[in-house]
């Protein structure tokens, strides 16, 4: 009997995991063996699972997909990861496929792209949907260079940015601080430097901020 790709499957959704799963396990070859709801989970996971491919949201809550990539594929060297995902920017696209992703779709996709996806990445190859592929294609003819940075400048730390996504989905300082393992008053600290980096003075400028590059949705 051939040997089955094991999938960790990374989405904070559950309506859409319970239909992503279906359409995993009805494929021969492929079982899912895990799910996890956010980035943090999914490390943990990973880690005890060492799945085969994991296929990975980026919009999340607590810690995102982008910075859970390079955890994911420290902890769980042997995985391919396949990014699934809303977020269609190029600097997205490009910071995912910089952190080691393999394939990366858009939530639109059709099951049929999903599935010839997920099958390309697990013969080794490299993946990109339809919609992804279009877009890069059109900046190209236009003349536009494609900003390979990622999604979020580099003016501010991991720290600062895993901090500003939780205070942004309103988690106190001190939920804070017992989700990252950290001290409140180095949660305190990393506020205070968010808001002298990004010019803000108050929660909703720092939310504002979070929203608008994508590290939460509203």
């Amino acid at each position: 009997m051939p040997q089955q790709t094991r999938i960790l499957l990374v989405e904070d959704h559950r309506i859409l995991r319970e239909g992503l799963r279906a359409i995993f396990d009805a494929e021969p070859g492929f079982a899912v063996v895990g799910e996890a709801g956010d980035g943090g989970e999914a490390i943990r996971r990973a880690q005890e699972l060492q799945p085969d491919l994991i296929v990975l949201d980026l919009s999340m809550p607590r810690m995102n997909g982008l910075d859970a990539l390079k955890d994911l594929k420290r902890v769980a060297p042997g995985a391919r990861v396949l990014i699934l995902t809303a977020q269609l920017g190029e600097e997205y696209v490009f910071g995912a496929l910089r952190a080691g992703a393999d394939a990366y779709l858009s939530k639109d996709s059709s099951a049929a792209e999903l599935v010839l996806g997920l099958r390309s990445v697990a013969a080794g190859e490299r993946f990109l949907g339809s919609r992804i592929a279009t877009q890069f294609t059109q900046a190209y003819l236009e003349g536009r260079a494609p900003n390979p940075q990622g999604a979020i400048p580099d003016l501010i730390s991991r720290r600062e940015r895993e901090v500003v996504k939780l205070v942004a989905e309103g988690y106190r300082s001190r939920e804070i601080a017992t989700y990252l393992s950290i001290s409140e008053k180095t949660v305190e600290k990393h506020r205070a430097n968010l808001m002298r980096k990004l010019q803000v003075t108050n929660v909703s400028g720092l939310t504002a901020y979070a929203i608008e590059k994508g590290l939460v949705t509203r």
